[in-house]
């Protein structure tokens, strides 16, 4: 059996306890820990497979909580390294009504920005598995470090996952971010790209554009549009489709991460006979079908971690 590896930011996520207020006028505010790659990897951990966490914190009382909640969900925090050089990272996130989301960030810069390549000492495997985001690939020494990790993993000949999970305030323009993650995306075997995402990267609405994101190692995308569901395409076209869920939204917050920690939860869990690529071509709509409902239900509590459901929970809801 493989093991997650996800690189990245770990942050808290200062929740607002009102919704449909402007993040200016929220009154009060609940942390949760959070950060995309922490999500993917807590997410792995609590449906039942291995996942660690590659990233660096303060030494500060947000980190001592993240790294006590990450050891909860069952995730290896062996990778996570500690600094006095900078703070741990901050979120502050508003709700709409609908539960969609907010951001503003406190992180020039935070720990994880500063992690060190040279500090990166990780024997991968050719079961395992990357994930990263956009969010550290700024420039900055954490920048490095994925370059590093992703040849590391290469020389493995491991799978690499990029979800982009673009978040505009954190960049000094959006050329800069659009270069960066086209700079990145044909390092991965598999890409998961949002709808809102495909249009920036490509300039166009049309799903025909996700061919131009065919490029470098890249086999597998898929394509998530919210509540309409999501898809999977290879370089042929269309391999499969689930129209999602419907549930009562409390909070967005990690139900991408959800989703794509569930995809990476089965091709770990599958017997190690077929690559994780061939994983996603032989049994697309079935990793759709779970997938979907791990990220559904997600948004029916608040926060991220917290709110992942079991594996029970998923299998329920896909009966209903």
């Amino acid at each position: 059996m493989g093991k997650l590896y996800a690189i990245g930011e770990a942050l808290i996520d200062f929740i607002p306890q009102t919704k449909g207020v402007e993040l200016k006028e929220v009154k009060g505010f609940e942390p949760q820990v959070g950060g995309a790659p922490a999500n993917v990897a807590s997410c792995v951990a609590k449906l039942g497979e291995e996942a660690a966490l590659i990233t660096q914190l303060g030494q500060d009382a947000f980190g001592d909580q993240i790294v006590e909640m990450l050891a909860h969900q069952g995730v290896d925090t062996s990778l996570v390294q500690r600094t006095t050089d900078a703070n741990t990272g901050l979120a502050f996130v508003s709700l709409t009504e609908s539960g969609e989301r907010d951001f503003a960030f406190y992180r020039n810069p935070s720990a994880d920005m500063l992690l060190e390549a040279a500090t990166l000492n990780v024997n991968f495997q050719q079961d395992d598995i990357l994930h990263f985001c956009s969010v550290d690939l700024i420039p900055s020494p954490m920048k490095a470090a994925h370059v590093k990790a992703i040849e590391l993993m290469e020389k493995a000949e491991g799978t690499i996952v990029f979800d982009p999970n673009l978040r505009f305030p954190l960049w000094p323009s959006m050329d800069a971010l659009k270069e960066t993650v086209l700079e990145f995306t044909p390092k991965a075997h598999i890409l998961k790209i949002s709808d809102e995402e495909l249009s920036f990267l490509t300039g166009s609405d049309d799903i025909a554009s996700l061919h131009h994101l065919f490029k470098g190692n890249t086999e597998v995308i898929i394509y998530t549009e919210g509540a309409n569901g999501a898809s999977m395409y290879t370089k042929e076209g269309r391999i499969g489709y689930h129209p999602g869920y419907t549930v009562d939204v409390q909070d967005t917050t990690g139900a991408g991460d959800a989703f794509i920690g569930a995809v990476i939860f089965q091709l770990l869990c599958t017997e190690q006979t077929h690559t994780p690529i061939e994983n996603l071509k032989q049994h697309a709509k079935d990793i759709l079908i779970f997938s979907n409902a791990v990220g559904a239900l997600t948004t029916t509590k608040k926060g991220a971690i917290g709110s992942i459901p079991t594996v029970d929970e998923v299998h329920h809801l896909i009966a209903r």
